[in-house]
């Protein structure tokens, strides 16, 4: 009987791909086009913000950007480079509640995680956006990266201690500005972060501001390392949040 209910629900609902909806065999798959669209990131990269290098530079290497201004956190990773699809993908998940893509996003992710993970913590949402929004899809990045890598969650730790404006259309010093001071760790959960290694869960890798400020926050509470793994990283010049 339940394999009757689940061949009439897949008749009647069958799986769609992420980035364009055209049916295709499993859930969680892209369509052959879409598949070949994305472009997938990994070394040799900036050792910093995970630019992609054209040539191998050595592991510790930095681009230009993150010479003249180091990141507060320990380097970014991310699965994909931002583009047609992994803006679609972004976007559905982020205001198209489908919650289900951030499965999609996680197994994609988890080729780039790095090794000695404590904690798994995603950037906060504002209340109040959460309230509007009714999840944060970070937090259901992070979660479904956490049960495939079985490395714990905290969503408890890092908060947003004041609203920020959209990043969208603001230069790389105004988001850092309209960011500084947003986040914060109550006493509460330093105990968690003394010494620990932390990768800080997003969907999409702008300028790296919101990740900087969040790492700054983590390390002032005992973080030893803070990672940045994301969905998507933004290579050439866009309007996309950060």
């Amino acid at each position: 009987m339940r394999a009757i209910l689940s061949s009439l629900v897949s008749l009647a609902l069958p799986p769609r791909c992420p980035g364009c909806a055209a049916v295709v065999a499993a859930d969680h798959r892209f369509c052959a086009d879409c598949w070949s669209d994305l472009t997938f990131l990994g070394p040799p990269w900036c050792a910093g913000c995970a630019r992609p290098f054209e040539h191998d530079r050595g592991a510790a290497a930095l681009c230009g950007t993150c010479l003249a201004d180091p990141p507060r956190h320990d380097g970014a990773r991310a699965a994909v480079a931002y583009g047609p699809v992994a803006k679609a993908l972004a976007l559905r998940l982020k205001y198209g509640r489908r919650t289900a893509f951030a499965e999609t996003a996680a197994r994609l992710m988890q080729r780039v995680l790095p090794d000695g993970v404590d904690l798994l913590v995603s950037v906060p949402l504002h209340p109040w956006r959460l309230w509007g929004r009714g999840y944060n899809q970070a937090a259901l990045i992070a979660d479904a990266l956490g049960r495939r890598a079985g490395v714990a969650v905290r969503h408890d730790l890092l908060r947003r201690a004041k609203a920020t404006p959209s990043l969208r259309g603001l230069g790389r010093r105004a988001r850092a500005k309209a960011v500084r001071g947003a986040f914060a760790v109550d006493a509460s959960g330093r105990a968690a972060l003394a010494g620990a290694t932390v990768v800080l869960v997003d969907d999409v890798f702008t300028s790296g501001a919101t990740a900087s400020a969040c790492a700054a926050a983590l390390k002032r509470a005992g973080a030893a390392r803070v990672v940045i793994l994301c969905w998507a990283r933004v290579v050439e010049d866009t309007d996309a949040d950060d």
